[in-house]
């Protein structure tokens, strides 16, 4: 019996997957075909105004596009991915929990898109200046390669749109009993020093630029705790949803 119910989770899992792959190549194919737009309008933003895209191989503009696509694909994908988790793992949930955590999908998708703008219109163009800025100093000539740009521009957006999930999180390991607000307002001092790692990581290694990523992260981290906190007297008001 046990060795049936591991084939049919198996076969669940395969299943959910087949979804999201289908969906995620479809929404690639509709990125491709609105690649252009998107990108005139990236061109057209006084953040890259002064920048000349160039290309240094035959291949980087077929990238870009590629690049491009899969970032349309991927904030499609995600609210069906999470919705596809959560369908896979409510057999498994109460009524109540099954209810209770549905909501997050919406939530997290919220958040994800709020990252995203967040690192595109401030985070980016206050890197892109910094780092433009430098360059002059130095009396280097500005050359830059449009893979570089996007390069850059992704491994700004992409971190700091996972990260604005960290309050999702903490709430879902608050309602499951992981978390508490006491024990996040005790391990607040270690958070910070892990988040101003994290932040370092993720950013150019500039003052300004971790300054730029760590201080949001802090600040999620405090919007967590409130979060926490919310969710726990809830939690301790309705025993019966606990």
């Amino acid at each position: 019996m046990e060795q049936e119910d591991w084939i049919l989770h198996l076969s669940e899992v395969r299943k959910r997957l087949i979804i999201i792959l289908a969906w995620f190549v479809l929404t690639f194919s509709a990125g491709l075909y609105v690649s252009p737009s998107i990108l005139k309008y990236m061109k057209s933003q006084p953040m890259v105004g002064e920048i000349a895209w160039n290309v240094f191989s035959f291949t980087d503009g077929l990238m870009i596009y590629m690049k491009c696509a899969f970032l349309v694909a991927l904030l499609f994908t995600v609210p069906l991915l999470l919705y596809q988790v959560w369908a896979f793992v409510k057999p498994g949930l109460t009524e109540v929990e099954a209810k209770s955590t549905l909501p997050y999908i919406p939530v997290s998708f919220a958040l994800f898109i709020i990252g995203v703008a967040f690192s595109y219109w401030v985070v980016f163009p206050m890197m892109v200046r910094f780092m433009m800025s430098m360059n002059r100093k130095v009396g280097a000539v500005e050359t830059y390669g449009i893979d570089r740009y996007f390069s850059f521009l992704f491994e700004i957006v992409f971190p700091m749109a996972i990260a604005f999930e960290l309050p999702v999180v903490v709430l879902f390991l608050t309602r499951i009993g992981l978390l508490t607000p006491q024990r996040l307002k005790m391990t607040r001092k270690y958070a910070y020093v892990g988040l101003a790692i994290t932040g370092s990581c993720i950013s150019p290694p500039d003052m300004i630029s971790h300054l730029s990523v760590t201080l949001p992260l802090i600040l999620l981290f405090e919007i967590s705790v409130m979060v926490a906190g919310w969710q726990w007297r809830s939690m301790q008001q309705s025993p019966a949803n606990s």
